[in-house]
């Protein structure tokens, strides 16, 4: 080309990016691509322009990211024209139209790129010309790009899926919460971004943070400390007790609202694990990080990362508190992506977890680990092995400290941790249980062979239960919160004299963390057991002495204990229960038709024997409320009364989607419910 291109304007071809790049969610207001694939865009020029011939010119594209763009630091890239783009590198090529009026031009980013808000300039001879802005994501469809996926139904639901499921409650009780992710919801990305833009290692040296976001690894290992904010002003802040102002973690129900708020006004309070865990995945997808949200049941908190859990006691059969605990379950994220910091085989799932537990490089954050280095064992690897391989293999032992200071084991598990793990299936809403991609089977050969490799041996003075000897807790059938209902512990005695035992039976409201509660509901006695019989201890849970101090999780603590102080002889056993919640029907009226009102018709009964405060239901859902939730407030609910609302939305996106639905009151917490809802243009 001779000269210079005389441009009228830049057609940055939205539509047609956004469908062949998998972003048509985000709407047309903007381009915005993935890694190392073409994008095209239409050069419009003024009447009388002579148009391009491919191969005569000279012209060149300028791409630039960040505050302070430097070609070192690929953050600032010139690139000409070829005969055709390269998947390797920042490349382009054009054609013209037959009509000579405009010029067609195919642009590759590199694989390997900065993602973020890029400027596009053209510049012909040093006559520059702006052609436009675009935002640069990871690309899970690109082969050469560090977050590739093969399977295309998993890239659909680990990339693009809105909605899904955060497994909670115990390993016996297994229960999904809704929660909107709504990565593609107006303004999610742009938040997104500015949440890398807010992390102290972008603050401190702004070309090294720009840099580094080439890479997923870097990128997942900031999400996981920003979004906590106990560093930082990061996203949530964490609250394990009493929730007297903000948000009490089980009232959300989805990513956006959170981090709209975070974008207007700082941290939001408050959240816990699956909430941090929900936000985690929304921002990491929204980035073009494939990523599952992922639930642990009898979640290990190794506070001396020695890999056992030591429940410690007194003579009397009472908890003491030395710092490790065990969670009924803790949630965190898997983000799909290579390790070339490490070997190969470590490439796959990488564990992060984004709640505040401790400190990892002097920042409270965690991962991105291998899940097959958790597997085999293998804690040298970074980042955060060690914690995260305790949180699921770490092994349990009961200890009775003596007046004269001795430490007595007097049981232990090693099956106790690491279990039911969980995430969404692939293309549907049933649980997906992924135990053996993070640990070997219990008791396998495989499995102690790794434990011993990774373990930090502990040398304690065992007397364990005396063979012959059983305890364990009965449940009752139907435990639905608000009612009263009776428990007991069944103490079997096989050996061959009779046996006397003090027994306790203890119940603690306590919260989902491992956290002890406060009591509600003791009973005891001294038994005589004959050879060959079983004594009962029954204990009555009555929601006057439990509503008061339950948690919103609505978990009660079962610990019965019994001991032989001569003997030195102490029995135990546990059990988490989850009291049912009551069911929430949720009716559709109207045809869901883009841009028409539907109405949501929510009824539910107050189960407790007295009235429900400040009662509310909130709906959300991904292209049904706008980004936003809806919710509508109606006061007192009388003992026994339902509680009932109807809400308006108006689809904006046709297609496929879920509403979720949330019911908080003063009482009752955490009540939620899903449908699904086939849009129509």
């Amino acid at each position: 080309m001779s000269q210079a291109l005389d441009i009228e304007h830049c057609d940055l071809d939205i539509k047609s990016n956004s469908s062949s790049h998998h972003t048509d969610l985000c709407g047309e207001q903007r381009l915005i691509v993935r890694r190392g694939q073409p994008f095209k865009i239409i050069l419009h020029l003024k009447p009388g322009s002579k148009g391009s011939k491919p191969g005569e010119t000279s012209f060149t594209f300028i791409v630039e990211t960040g505050p302070s763009p430097r070609i070192e630091s690929h953050t600032k890239v010139h690139f000409g024209l070829r005969d055709s783009t390269v998947d390797t590198e920042w490349s382009a090529s054009a054609s013209n139209d037959p009509s000579g009026n405009t010029v067609n031009v195919s642009i590759n980013s590199s694989p390997n790129a900065p993602i973020g808000l890029y400027s596009l300039t053209l510049d012909q001879g040093g006559q520059k010309t702006s052609l436009g802005q675009f935002t640069l994501l990871f690309n899970a469809w690109c082969s050469s790009d560090a977050v590739y996926m093969r399977s295309e139904m998993k890239r659909q639901e680990y990339v693009l899926a809105q909605s899904g499921q955060i497994y909670r409650g115990t390993s016996q009780r297994i229960k999904g919460k809704p929660w909107n992710f709504g990565q593609f919801e107006p303004g999610i990305l742009d938040i997104c971004l500015k949440l890398l833009d807010e992390n102290p290692k972008f603050v401190s040296d702004t070309d090294k943070d720009c840099f580094a976001r080439r890479n997923p690894i870097y990128v997942t290992r900031v999400l996981s400390a920003m979004i906590n904010s106990n560093n930082d002003s990061g996203v949530l802040v964490g609250n394990w007790g009493e929730v007297t102002d903000g948000v009490h973690p089980g009232t959300w129900i989805g990513s956006g609202d959170i981090l709209h708020q975070w974008a207007e006004s700082g941290p939001v309070h408050y959240g816990q694990c699956w909430v941090f865990a929900g936000v985690a995945c929304t921002v990491s997808r929204a980035l073009g990080i494939p990523c599952r949200v992922v639930t642990n049941f009898g979640s290990a908190h190794d506070t001396d990362a020695n890999l056992v859990i030591e429940n410690l006691y007194d003579e009397d059969g009472k908890r003491l508190s030395n710092g490790d605990s065990i969670w009924n379950f803790h949630v965190w994220v898997d983000s799909w992506m290579t390790r070339p910091d490490l070997e190969s085989k470590f490439d796959g799932w990488q564990t992060s977890d984004p709640t505040p537990q401790e400190t990892s490089e002097g920042v409270f954050c965690c991962g991105p680990s291998s899940l097959n280095a958790i597997r085999e064992g293998e804690l040298t690897k970074k980042y955060d092995a060690p914690f995260i391989f305790a949180e699921v293999n770490a092994d349990v032992v009961d200890l009775v400290r003596l007046t004269n200071g001795e430490m007595v084991q007097f049981s232990g598990s090693t099956k106790s941790v690491g279990r039911f793990i969980s995430t969404k299936a692939v293309g549907s809403d049933e649980r997906h249980d992924i135990t053996h991609q993070y640990k070997y089977p219990e008791g396998s050969k495989e499995e102690r062979k790794v434990y011993e490799k990774a373990q930090h041996h502990n040398k304690l003075k065992q007397r364990g239960e005396e063979p012959g000897l059983h305890l364990k807790i009965k449940l009752a059938k139907n435990m639905i919160v608000g009612s009263d209902f009776e428990v007991y512990t069944v103490l079997t005695n096989n050996c061959l004299e009779a046996k006397i035992f003090n027994f306790m039976f203890f119940a603690e409201a306590g919260g989902y963390n491992g956290r002890q509660g406060e009591n509600c509901g003791y009973t005891s006695d001294k038994v005589e057991v004959p050879a060959g019989e079983e004594k009962r201890l029954s204990l009555k849970l009555k929601y006057e002495r439990y509503g008061s101090v339950i948690s919103p999780d609505r978990l009660i603590q079962l610990s019965a204990i019994t001991i032989d102080k001569q003997m030195i002889h102490y029995h135990k056993a546990e059990k988490t229960i989850v009291l049912d919640e009551p069911k929430m029907e949720v009716k559709l009226v109207g045809e869901a038709t883009v841009n028409q009102l539907m109405t949501a018709e929510l009824t539910m009964s107050n189960p407790l024997p007295e009235p429900l405060q400040h009662c509310s239901f909130t709906v959300e859902g991904a292209g049904l409320t706008d980004g936003k939730p809806i919710t509508a407030r109606i006061g007192t609910v009388g003992t026994l009364q339902e509680a009932k609302a109807s809400v308006e939305f108006s689809p904006t996106r046709a297609g496929s989607s879920v509403l979720l639905v949330n019911f908080d009151s003063d009482k009752l917490k955490n009540i939620n419910s899903s449908v699904s809802v086939v849009v129509k243009e």
